[in-house]
């Protein structure tokens, strides 16, 4: 099972979602966790392996979740939004570069974790 790890205000933005759309994306955050496949998984084209989103509709609109398996025993989640568009699947530049930066955070914050603890020798 993969540690969750939300980045910036991803967890804030799903709490805004509609139930029926965080029920939806909850299960399936927890396949991911669980390195299961669900339907609702696809990946994310353009920012590299094990970055991956979560679609979910309601009569609100369309809804997205993305996050990160590429570092071994966590889940990132970089961003959670309302896609605007009405037309098109393509992932907004602006959502993009912040799901970019957002990267880099969930990378720093892995790499820090990952560094053996200093032992003080007296």
């Amino acid at each position: 099972m993969r540690r969750v790890i939300w980045i910036g205000t991803s967890r804030k933005n799903l709490r805004e979602f509609s139930e029926e759309v965080r029920d939806e994306i909850g299960f399936a955050l927890y396949h991911a966790e669980m390195d299961q496949p669900h339907s609702a998984i696809k990946p994310l084209k353009g920012l590299g392996g094990g970055v991956l989103e979560i679609i979910a509709d309601d009569p609100g609109g369309t809804y997205r979740v993305v996050y990160v398996v590429r570092f071994a025993n966590f889940l990132y989640v970089l961003h959670a939004f309302q896609k605007k568009s009405k037309t098109g699947g393509k992932t907004p530049l602006a959502e993009i570069n912040l799901i970019r930066n957002r990267l880099a955070l969930a990378e720093h914050d892995f790499r820090k974790r990952s560094l053996p603890h200093e032992t003080q020798t007296h």
